[in-house]
């Protein structure tokens, strides 16, 4: 199975990830990131700025957890935002042709606590990527439309990553 976890850059989803792997049996971290770093790696003089543009970093990303569960079984736990309801739509059908199950999961807080989580995010894998996260909450704003309707929303407001964690675990478990 596929526990994939979207939500605005910043809202938690990798601390939600590792947390949700170590509880979850049988589950590991996929950071699909790291094939969009693998083609930035092999194809830096065609960068689109931003490698999710790419179809091979999707289809790559579906073969890569598809390849992996084969050999290990359990979960993979995919934190990675995708705001293009089109790039969703590649990525979910790639997943079922193959016969693997996804649980979309949305971590979601209202706009004043993004801004207060992103402001006082001090990890060192962090550093300097506030303005970034910042500049894309519009884009998640218009994407949180289709997001509900294709999603299970997490209201993190009041809830630490380990809570959001057991909450899905809950879900994808019972």
């Amino acid at each position: 199975m596929i526990v994939w976890l979207g939500g605005t850059y910043g809202a938690g989803k990798t601390t939600t990830a590792r947390e949700l792997a170590r509880i979850l049996p049988g589950a590991r971290v996929f950071d699909s990131e790291e094939v969009g770093a693998l083609l930035r790696g092999i194809l830096r003089d065609e960068w689109p700025g931003n490698f999710q543009h790419w179809r091979m970093w999707r289809g790559l990303v579906v073969e890569t957890a598809r390849q992996v569960l084969a050999y290990a079984g359990g979960a993979l736990v995919v934190p990675q935002t995708v705001l293009s309801e089109e790039y969703w739509d590649e990525i979910e059908a790639g997943f079922l042709a193959a016969g693997t199950p996804v649980r979309h999961f949305v971590l979601h807080a209202d706009e004043e606590t993004l801004r207060a989580r992103i402001a006082g995010d001090d990890k060192p894998e962090s550093a300097g990527a506030g303005p970034w996260r910042l500049a894309h909450l519009d884009d998640y704003a218009r994407a949180l439309g289709w997001l509900r309707e294709r999603a299970t929303v997490i209201d993190t407001a009041h809830l630490t990553p380990e809570g959001a964690a057991a909450r899905i675990a809950r879900t994808v478990t019972g």
